[in-house]
C-alpha cells in the first residue's frame, strides 16, 4: 500500500523524456568529464542575467532591513510591476493593456495553472497543436481536465487549422498556443491567427459555449529573423497572453511571470478576479517578491539575442553536414530535426553512445523526429560535429 495515488505513480514511471536525458547527462558527465559530453536535453538558459539585474539586486539588498520589503503583496502583484509589465505587454501585443488586467503569476507555469483552475472543470478539454510542451496536459489534469493534441503540418509545422477546429467540442474550454514554439521553433504567422481566431470564434458560437484562446510566450524575445510575432488580442477576444522572463533576463530558477487578459473579453473583471483567487489558493499566493522587483527595473533589459542567433548557425551547419533534415527554427533555442530513422529512439540511443543527449521527439507527441536545445555554448556544438555524423551512419548501417 502506497500513500501516492495510482494516478502519480503512473506519471512518475513515465516521466518526462526531457528530464531522463538530463539526468542521463549529468550520469555522462561524472563518468566522462563535462567536457567529453555535448548536453541539447534541457531548454536551461545558460547565459547570465544582464548587468541590470546584478543592480537590481543590490538596490533590493539595501533596503531589505525595512519593514515589509520583502513581505506580502495584493495577490496578483507588486501594483507599480503590474503599471510596468502592462507598458512592456502593450507594446509587444499593439493593444493598450491596463495594469488591472495583468495578474503576476510564479513563472508560465504558474500562470498557466492559475488560469486552468479558474476556467477548467472535470472532463473539459484543452486543445494544442502537435508537437506540443509536455506539461500542459500535467497541467491540465491538475483539474480534471484533458489535453488534446492535434498533429501540425508535418516538417513545416504551421497549424493545421482545419484539423484544430475539427477537435472542437461542447467540451472544449481552451486551446493554447506556443509561438515562438517549444519544440520547433516555429512562429505562427498574421495569416494562420487570422484565419484561427475567426474560425475559433465560430466553433464556440456553433458548440454554445466560451473558448479560451491562450497564447504562451515564453520565448517571443527569441525572434531571430524579425517576423512579425501577431497578438491574439486583435484576432480573438476571448484570449489570454501568459509570459515570463525565464528566458530574457535568465531567470528560470526565480519563477516569475503574468497573465494578461485581453481587455475586450467578456466577462473580464470576473477571469482577473478568479485568477487573484487561484494564484492564492493553489499556494502560489504571489508572484515572487525578489524577482517581481527585480522585474521593476529591468523590464527593458535582456540578454544577448545574437548569442543565440549565433548558435542557431552553427548547429545548423552541424546539422547539414551530418545530412539530417530540419525546418529552420525562427524562434526560441530549439531545433527539431527528421530523425534519420522511422523509430526515432534508435537515433537517440545512437547520440547517446557518441555522448550527444537529445530528446525523442516522442516525448513531444510527434515521433519520428528529435528536440535539440542550443542554449550551450557554440563550442559545445561544433565539438559535437563528428558525432552527428557517426550516429547517422551506424543507424542506417542498421
Amino acid at each position: 500500500m502506497s500513500l501516492v495515488t495510482s494516478e502519480i505513480s503512473s506519471f512518475m514511471a513515465n516521466s518526462s523524456w526531457i528530464r531522463k536525458m538530463f539526468e542521463a547527462g549529468i550520469e555522462l558527465k561524472k563518468k566522462y568529464g563535462e567536457d567529453a559530453v555535448c548536453d541539447f536535453s534541457l531548454g536551461n538558459p545558460d547565459l547570465p542575467p544582464p548587468p541590470a539585474v546584478k543592480q537590481a539586486l543590490f538596490q533590493i539588498a539595501e533596503r531589505a532591513d525595512q519593514p515589509f520589503s520583502l513581505g506580502y503583496m495584493p495577490n496578483a502583484g507588486f501594483p507599480a510591476v503590474r503599471e510596468v509589465v502592462a507598458k512592456k505587454i502593450a507594446e509587444e501585443q499593439k493593444t493598450p493593456i491596463p495594469a488591472s488586467h495583468v495578474v503576476m503569476s510564479c513563472g508560465a507555469a504558474g500562470g498557466i495553472n492559475a488560469l486552468f483552475r479558474a476556467i477548467l472543470t472535470p472532463g473539459s478539454e484543452v486543445i494544442c497543436p502537435s508537437p506540443y510542451f509536455v506539461e500542459y496536459a500535467f497541467y491540465a489534469g491538475n483539474f480534471g481536465g484533458k489535453l488534446v493534441p492535434v498533429p501540425s503540418r508535418d516538417f513545416s509545422f504551421e497549424l493545421d487549422i482545419d484539423a484544430l477546429i475539427a477537435a472542437v467540442t461542447p467540451k472544449t474550454r481552451a486551446v493554447i498556443l506556443n509561438s515562438p514554439h517549444n519544440p520547433t521553433g516555429q512562429i505562427y504567422s498574421r495569416r494562420e491567427l487570422d484565419l484561427f481566431g475567426a474560425r475559433l470564434a465560430e466553433a464556440a458560437r456553433k458548440n454554445n459555449t466560451e473558448i479560451c484562446l491562450i497564447a504562451d510566450e515564453p520565448y517571443r524575445f527569441l525572434n531571430f529573423d524579425n517576423v512579425e510575432i501577431p497578438s491574439v488580442f486583435s484576432v480573438y477576444a476571448n484570449s489570454v497572453v501568459i509570459g515570463s522572463y525565464s528566458k530574457n533576463l535568465s531567470l528560470a530558477g526565480e519563477r516569475i511571470g503574468y497573465v494578461a487578459v485581453n481587455p475586450a473579453m467578456t466577462g473580464a473583471d470576473e477571469l482577473l478576479r478568479a485568477l487573484a483567487l487561484t494564484t492564492r489558493i493553489l499556494g502560489f499566493v504571489n508572484a515572487p517578491t525578489v524577482a517581481q522587483q527585480i522585474l521593476e527595473v529591468c523590464i527593458d533589459s535582456q540578454v544577448d539575442l545574437e548569442i543565440y542567433r549565433n548558435r542557431r548557425a552553427v548547429m545548423a551547419r552541424v546539422l547539414d553536414d551530418a545530412g539530417i533534415e530540419y525546418t529552420i527554427p525562427r524562434g526560441a533555442f530549439y531545433f527539431f530535426p527528421r530523425s534519420p530513422v522511422s523509430d526515432e529512439s534508435v537515433f537517440v540511443q545512437k547520440l547517446l553512445e557518441e555522448r550527444i543527449l537529445a530528446v525523442p521527439g516522442r516525448g513531444f507527441g510527434c515521433p519520428g523526429y528529435v528536440r535539440l536545445a542550443f542554449c550551450v555554448d557554440a563550442a559545445i556544438i561544433e565539438r559535437s560535429a563528428e558525432g552527428f555524423k557517426r550516429a547517422v551512419k551506424n543507424c542506417r548501417k542498421n
